[in-house]
């Protein structure tokens, strides 16, 4: 099975992967790790990630196709979960060419359905694990009392710099009006699927579960 998941920042997309990977068998394809993975690679899909990056230049959506090409030639388990892409209609266009010329589907697109000022108030008091990238918050989900991540026993915990309520609401701008477009396109196409994202997780979760097995 492969899907997407869309959202705005903050509305939980990383955290719902992680659990799909972990108990699913998925495999996460975020388009930041693509693209380091292959700026080391060595490989010639590599080498011209590496070149773009170096020039400061953003990488083209063309670039971005081949290394998912790339991964659809190898295992992908019990499916991909795209975080990342598409971002755009264009993207999505070119995502579900490339999956029927690789014999694949796109079989359900999630829409974590966010209300924005509680979302501002999620993200002003998050913070990660530096280690394995475990999110806590502040009201909801506080950094355990002995200081260490549940998931890693990790130490270490950070807050974004851009997690701030002026930055947020510049990315949700941009958010809706480049992302937004494509709840319509795959309500059209029939795959769309929208949960509550402000639930928590494991409300979220089985929200999630009953959309992919029904």
């Amino acid at each position: 099975m492969n899907i997407i998941i869309l959202g705005p920042p903050g509305a939980g997309k990383g955290t719902q992967a992680r659990i799909l990977v972990d108990e699913r068998d998925m495999i996460q394809l975020s388009t930041g790790d693509m693209l380091r993975e292959a700026r080391d690679s060595g490989s010639e899909m590599g080498r011209k990630v590496a070149d773009v990056m170096a020039r400061g230049d953003l990488v083209t959506d063309d670039i971005v196709i081949g290394l998912i090409r790339e991964r659809l030639r190898g295992d992908i388990g019990g499916g991909l979960i795209f975080d990342g892409f598409p971002r755009t209609l264009t993207q999505a266009d070119a995502l579900g060419a490339l999956l029927a010329e690789m014999g694949q589907t796109l079989d359900r697109v999630i829409e974590l359905g966010v209300n924005d000022e509680a979302l501002v108030s999620r993200i002003t008091a998050r913070s990660t694990c530096a280690s394995c990238g475990e999110v806590y918050n502040d009201s909801t989900r506080p950094i355990p009392a002995d200081g260490k991540c549940v998931n890693c026993g990790g130490t270490e915990f950070k807050r974004r710099a851009d997690d701030n309520a002026e930055s947020l609401k510049r990315r949700l701008m941009e958010y809706y009006k480049q992302t937004s477009p494509l709840i319509g396109y795959y309500y059209a196409l029939g795959q769309h699927s929208r949960v509550d994202g402000l639930g928590q997780v494991d409300e979220v979760k089985a929200a999630i579960a009953s959309e992919l097995d029904s």
